[in-house]
């Protein structure tokens, strides 16, 4: 059990022992706030801190959780259980909506969307007569448990702590799994598609169990406080569940729980301490609060749980991959010799500007090659038109036979293309092991309902097995476990390609592989790329270094401005008058 676990097992320990009868009911009260408000700060930590996703919305959906069952539960008489069954039914078609809407938008524009439709929630709360209007919905009858009824705040206190375990675990759960990395790497788009991840339904997906969460929190304080008005769902409160992930630990799901106690305790200590202090009562917290809050994001921007952990005694423990677990399965290669990827006249352009004109050239399986010409030739578009990242203008591109121009890196990844890219793109605080797992995603099948509740362990083993094969096939093994964005540029390029390989391809774009590695480390990765076109792999490979290329290449392809300047093999591209004037400048 590493630190970050021992630490949030102590965390939840002391939460239930507060919960005890000696404790005051005060207490209790504040923590049953603290549970509920941890329970819309875990979604956003996943929709957010995971995802990317900035949202200031989640009030509403805690507004639909609590209108709902208090409807139900009054008008309509349904048993509470029932009415949260349909509570979160509504909140899943709200989501679908809102997701469908909002989730198109980017930059400010998405953050800017969840607060038009958090207003929009809110107003419809205060002014439909049906939920009560302003004066909200009043005799909600309380949970009951066979024939227990939870009536108070201390009855209902261990349901409350045991939904945000629940939460804590299965979000744990996810986040260590195949839809797990997936879900962190939402922040990387363009690497992410060209892994096969499908981003729009992994962004949805978290939407959707943030909403859920969010949900249930209003489900249990509608049942809790036996009312509801639209006061408590408003886009302030939307505002300080954000304060709450952010100063807990964004990115950590247990921060979620520190962040909604901190945020918690400090507004009552204000609201108690504040009008003692200066003999008048006002609104003087919310000015002291958000000076708080802003000293908090500049000293500890990471939130308070990345400090407990450093605090936490370490015992050393280091995770291993599993060695032992069955092989994945392999892809069909091609007939070695047979023609994988034709470019048929491609042209691209961008505007005014023609990046690419008319070029065309073909790789065969069991073959390298090099595509080389000076910084500004359109060697990146072409990777980028071939790996679907973008669409060509005109021309045809052509993969085992198919035409997959237009169709999208995320189609033609799983046709069996992978690549790398010029500038890194990994997850830099994803360690290495899991970075690489990442290329196998397409080689998984479980989904995240099934990895929140362990059911894809087997799956899991195999994938990490297969993540470490690349590792030790690459020479990394030692880096396995160290996090990605503390490797030098040039094993993080070859993090890059054991990643790439992790996909099973049938043909292999690698843009610059060799920039920023040392003399024997190219000599190694050049190595491993000759085993692997013995293996039947087509490789396409962008790089400067000349002498890596002209001693590694079975052909090489020159563009020049965006154009075909020539090709030929090694020793031929290297007496061309063309190239030489062009490009190498005299390289014999």
């Amino acid at each position: 059990m590493g630190p970050r676990h021992r630490l949030g097992l102590a965390v939840f320990a002391g939460a239930v022992a507060l919960g005890q009868p000696w404790i005051p009911e005060f207490w209790v009260t504040l923590l049953n706030d603290i549970g509920l408000y941890a329970l819309v700060a875990i979604g956003l930590v996943l929709l957010t801190g995971i995802g990317g996703l900035t949202s200031f919305g989640q009030a509403a959906f805690v507004g639909i959780g609590a209108y709902a069952t208090a409807f139900l539960t009054t008008a309509q008489l349904f048993s509470p259980w029932v009415s949260l069954i349909v509570a979160m039914a509504v909140t899943t078609g709200v989501a679908l909506f809102l997701g469908y809407v909002t989730l198109r938008l980017s930059g400010h524009f998405l953050p800017l969307g969840t607060i038009a439709w958090g207003i929009s929630l809110y107003f419809l709360f205060g002014n439909v007569e049906a939920l009560g209007g302003h004066t909200g919905i009043s005799g909600i009858p309380p949970i009951a448990v066979f024939d227990w009824e939870l009536k108070s705040g201390r009855a209902l206190y261990y349901v409350i702590w045991a939904t945000v375990l629940a939460a804590i675990v299965t979000s744990e759960n996810m986040l260590d799994s195949r839809d797990g990395r997936a879900m962190r790497s939402l922040r990387s788009p363009v690497m992410s598609r060209s892994m096969g991840i499908d981003t729009t339904w992994y962004r949805a997906v978290l939407f959707m169990i943030a909403a859920q969460l969010a949900c249930v929190s209003g489900w249990l304080y509608a049942h809790l406080q036996r009312f509801v008005n639209p006061t408590p769902f408003g886009l302030s409160e939307g505002i300080e569940y954000l304060f709450m992930a952010v100063v807990g630990g964004i990115f950590h799901v247990w921060g979620a729980v520190v962040g909604a106690a901190f945020v918690t305790l400090l507004k009552h200590w204000l609201q108690t301490w504040l009008p003692a202090l200066l003999g008048r009562s006002g609104n003087f917290e919310v000015i002291v609060f958000g000076i708080l809050m802003v000293l908090v994001l500049h000293r500890a921007r990471e939130g308070f749980w990345p400090v407990l952990l450093r605090l936490a005694p370490e015992r050393g423990d280091r995770p291993r991959a599993i060695d032992a677990a069955p092989p994945l399965p392999h892809r069909f290669m091609p007939r070695t010799g047979s023609a994988i990827l034709e470019v048929k006249g491609v042209t691209k352009r961008f505007g005014g500007l023609v990046a690419i004109r008319s070029m065309s050239l073909g790789v065969r399986t069991g073959e390298i090659l090099a595509l080389i010409g000076p910084n500004g030739a359109g060697k990146s578009t072409m990777f980028n038109c071939i790996s679907g990242i973008t669409a060509p203008t005109q021309g045809e591109i052509l993969f085992q036979g198919a035409r997959i121009d237009g169709l999208g890196s995320l189609a033609i990844a799983r046709r069996g293309l992978s690549r790398t890219f010029q500038h890194v793109r990994l997850v830099p605080n994803m360690n290495v092991l899991e970075n690489v797992a990442i290329g196998a995603h397409l080689r998984g099948q479980k989904n995240f309902l099934q990895s929140a509740w362990r059911l894809d362990r087997a799956e899991e083993r195999s994938l990490l097995a297969e993540a470490a094969h690349q590792l030790r096939r690459t020479g990394l093994a030692e880096q396995m476990f160290e996090q990605a964005g503390t490797l030098s540029l040039g094993k993080q390029r070859i993090v890059e390609i054991a990643r790439a390989l992790a996909s099973d391809p049938c043909l292999l774009l690698l843009d610059e592989p060799a920039a920023g590695l040392r003399y024997r480390e190219k000599q190694t990765l050049a190595g491993l790329l000759r085993q692997l076109r013995a293996e039947g792999l087509a490789i396409l490979l962008v790089e400067h270094d000349m002498e890596f290329v002209m001693g590694l290449a079975d052909r090489v392809v020159v563009m020049d401005f965006g154009e075909h300047l020539a090709d030929g093999l090694p020793e031929q591209i290297q007496s061309n008058p063309k190239v030489l004037e062009a490009y190498l400048g005299g390289i014999e």
